[in-house]
C-alpha cells in the first residue's frame, strides 16, 4: 500500500484544540452569535393595559393602522433593558438583596442562605459565571459552633464605593470593604433597658438599612426594637444619633417594628428626607439632617396593620414616594402634602414569605420597577402605578428583589428559586452583563468528561468545585452550620482543639470506632476490670477477711469480742415514725 492511499480522517475536536499557527492568537468573537444565546426565549414584551384600552377604543380602524399601531408598542418595549438577560446561580436559597457598586464592575448577592457573594463583571466570561469570594458576615470564632443568620440588606455606600453595609438578621451590622474584609461592626445595645434612647445600638433584629446620599460617613439602620440609628461609618462604639418610634396602635405599649427605610436627597440641591414604615402601617417622614425628636409628617394608616412594607423609594427630585405594602396595594405619596396617597393600584405581596420585597425608582424616576410573586418584573409608570411593561423573568417563582443600575442600564433581579437574573441590551446597556457576553468562552481540553467535570454554566461557586479524592457535600451539609462546613479550623495539626475549654475528642479510626482494645485497657486504666464485675459479689469477696482482720472495730477485738446490737423494746415500732396530730 502507498503512502498517497492512506486517509486519515480529520478529528474536528482535534482540530479545535490543536494551534492554529505560532505566536500570540487572538481569540475571535462573534458578537451576535453570542447575543443571540443570551436573547430572552419568552415573549418578554407586554403591552400596557391604558395601551390595551386605548387599542380596544380604536379597533374599528382598519387593518393597516393596526399594524403600525403593533409596530409602536414594540418600539415602546424596546426602551426598557429586557431584551437579554444573563443567569447566575450561585446561591442555594431565596436571593434576598443586591446591591451594585457605582461604577458598575461589582456585584454582591446576599441570600436567606446566610451568604454574601462577590461577582466581578471583569473576570466572567460566559462558561465563568460564578462569584469569585464567598463570605459568612456572621461567622464569629472558627473553633466554636457559631450561628448563622439570613442577610436581610447589602449596600454600596454610593460615595465611597469601598465601603458595603451588610444587615443580617442580628442585632449588630457591619461594614464590609468590596473584597469582604469586616472594617466596623456596630456595637449592640442593652436589652434590660426600657428607655431605647439610653441603649448603645440595637437591641434585637436589624431588618433593613441604607446611607446617607450626601454625607458618605453616616448610614442609618432599621430594627425590631422600634428604633432608627444612625451611625458614622469611623466610630463603631457610639452611634450619632437615635429614633425612637412610639406606636399609637392599641395594645402595643408605644412599641413595633421598623420594616423599611430610605433616605433620599434631591439631585437639583435641597434637604434630604429620612422615610420608614412600620409593622403597625404607619409610614413617617423626618428631615435628612435632623432634628429627629419629632417626624416631619406621620401617616399611620399609610398601610394595613400588621402586615410587613418591604419596599420604600424617593424620587431623584425629592417630591414623591413609593411604598409597597403587605396589604397588597402600592401607594404613591407627595412629600409637600403627605396626608393622601396620589395613586394607589393594587399588586400581590410576597412580604409574608419574603420580608425584603422591595420597590424602585428608575435612575432617572421615569419609571418604578418591582417584582411579583409569579415571577414577572412590572415597570409601573410614576405618575398613575399603571404597568408599562410586564415580563416574566422567573415564571413560577417570586421576584423578591429589584435594582436598576444607572450607569450600566441594566435591571437585575433575586428570585426565590436562588437565582440571580441581569436584564440588558446589547445597544442600551454598556458594560456589565454586555461586556460578560461579549468575551470568547474559555476552551474546554479535548480530554474532559463534561460528566465528570464542573458544569461552570451553571454558576458553582468557588466552594463547591470538586477537589480530587474529596469528600462530596450535599446541599443538607452545605447549609449547616459554619464550624460543620469547615471542620479543621481551629484546630492543631494533631487534630487538638486550640481552645483549652473544649474537650478533647478522639480521632474515628476504622478499628472499632475509636475504641481500643480490652487489653490496652486493663493495663493503662486503673481499676478498669470493675466495669464487668457484679458489685454484690466484689464486696463479699471481702466479707471473710473483713472478719478476721476488721480494719475500722479494731479497737474492740479483745475488750468487747462480740458485738452487741441495741435491742427493740416493744414499744417502739420499726419503720418511718409517724406525724404527731395536732389537737385542736
Amino acid at each position: 500500500m502507498d503512502e498517497e492511499d492512506i486517509i486519515v480522517e480529520e478529528d474536528e475536536a482535534l482540530k479545535q484544540f490543536l494551534p492554529r499557527g505560532f505566536g500570540k492568537q487572538t481569540k475571535e468573537v462573534d458578537l451576535a452569535k453570542q447575543f443571540e444565546r443570551s436573547k430572552r426565549q419568552v415573549a418578554d414584551r407586554t403591552s400596557a393595559i391604558d395601551n390595551d384600552e386605548h387599542d380596544n377604543s380604536n379597533s374599528s380602524n382598519d387593518d393597516d393602522d393596526n399594524d403600525n399601531g403593533d409596530d409602536d408598542d414594540d418600539e415602546d418595549g424596546d426602551e426598557f433593558p429586557v431584551s437579554h438577560e444573563l443567569v447566575l446561580k450561585t446561591h442555594e436559597r431565596t436571593v434576598t438583596t443586591l446591591t451594585v457598586d457605582p461604577s458598575g464592575s461589582r456585584l454582591i448577592t446576599g441570600s436567606s442562605d446566610c451568604r454574601v457573594k462577590f461577582h466581578d463583571f471583569a473576570s466572567m466570561t460566559p462558561t465563568t459565571l460564578r462569584a469569585f469570594k464567598s463570605v459568612d458576615p456572621t461567622a464569629t470564632k472558627a473553633s466554636a459552633n457559631s450561628e448563622t443568620h439570613p442577610v436581610n440588606h447589602v449596600e454600596f455606600n454610593p460615595l465611597s464605593p469601598s465601603q458595603v453595609l451588610v444587615v443580617s438578621a442580628t442585632p449588630q451590622a457591619k461594614i464590609l470593604s468590596r473584597d469582604g474584609e469586616v472594617l466596623t461592626e456596630f456595637v449592640k445595645g442593652d436589652m434590660y433597658l426600657r428607655d431605647m434612647h439610653n441603649t448603645k445600638g440595637h437591641i434585637s433584629e436589624i431588618t433593613t438599612g441604607t446611607w446617607h446620599p450626601v454625607d458618605k460617613n453616616l448610614c442609618v439602620t432599621a430594627g425590631t426594637d422600634s428604633t432608627l440609628r444612625i451611625w458614622d461609618a469611623n466610630s463603631q462604639r457610639t452611634q450619632k444619633d437615635v429614633i425612637v418610634h412610639k406606636s399609637r396602635a392599641a395594645g402595643s405599649a408605644g412599641r413595633t417594628r421598623m420594616t423599611a427605610v430610605a433616605w433620599g436627597s434631591p439631585v437639583q440641591g435641597g434637604s434630604s428626607l429620612l422615610v420608614a414604615s412600620a409593622l403597625d402601617g404607619s409610614l413617617v417622614m423626618w428631615g435628612g439632617d435632623g432634628p429627629y425628636t419629632r417626624p416631619m409628617a406621620e401617616i399611620r394608616d399609610a398601610h394595613k396593620k400588621d402586615t410587613w412594607t418591604g419596599g420604600i423609594a424617593i424620587s431623584t427630585d425629592g417630591r414623591t414616594v413609593v411604598s409597597r405594602g403587605g396589604d397588597d396595594l402600592i401607594k404613591l405619596w407627595d412629600t409637600r402634602k403627605f396626608k393622601q396617597p396620589i395613586s394607589v393600584v393594587e399588586h400581590p405581596s410576597t412580604s409574608d414569605q419574603h420580608a425584603n420585597s422591595n420597590i424602585r425608582f428608575s435612575p432617572d424616576s421615569s419609571s418604578i420597577i418591582t417584582g411579583s410573586a409569579t415571577g414577572h418584573l412590572h415597570i409601573l409608570n410614576p405618575a398613575t402605578l399603571k404597568p408599562e411593561l410586564v415580563t416574566p423573568v422567573t415564571p413560577g417563582s417570586p421576584l423578591v428583589t429589584v435594582l436598576w443600575h444607572e450607569k450600566l442600564n441594566q435591571i437585575i433581579t433575586g428570585s426565590a428559586n436562588a437565582e440571580t437574573h441581569v436584564l440588558y441590551h446589547p445597544t442600551m446597556s454598556s458594560r456589565g452583563a454586555a461586556m460578560v457576553m461579549s468575551k470568547a468562552p474559555k476552551r474546554r481540553h479535548i480530554d474532559d468528561d463534561p460528566t465528570l467535570t464542573t458544569d461552570l454554566s451553571q454558576g458553582l461557586s468557588g466552594e463547591s468545585i470538586v477537589t480530587p479524592n474529596g469528600v462530596l457535600t450535599n446541599n443538607s451539609q452545605a447549609s449547616a452550620s459554619y464550624a460543620s462546613r469547615h471542620p479543621t479550623l481551629g484546630m492543631t495539626a494533631s487534630g487538638r482543639s486550640r481552645d483549652p475549654r473544649r474537650p478533647h475528642i478522639p480521632m474515628t479510626t476504622p478499628f472499632a470506632k475509636s475504641q481500643p482494645d480490652e487489653m490496652h485497657i486493663r493495663n493503662n486504666i486503673p481499676l478498669s476490670s470493675m466495669r464487668d464485675e457484679d458489685p454484690r459479689e466484689a464486696l463479699l469477696k471481702y466479707a471473710e477477711k473483713a472478719e478476721k482482720d476488721p480494719m475500722f472495730t479494731n479497737a474492740w477485738k479483745h475488750t468487747q469480742p462480740k458485738t452487741i446490737y441495741a435491742e427493740l423494746s416493744d414499744e417502739e415500732e420499726e419503720g418511718p415514725e409517724k406525724k404527731k396530730v395536732k389537737r385542736p
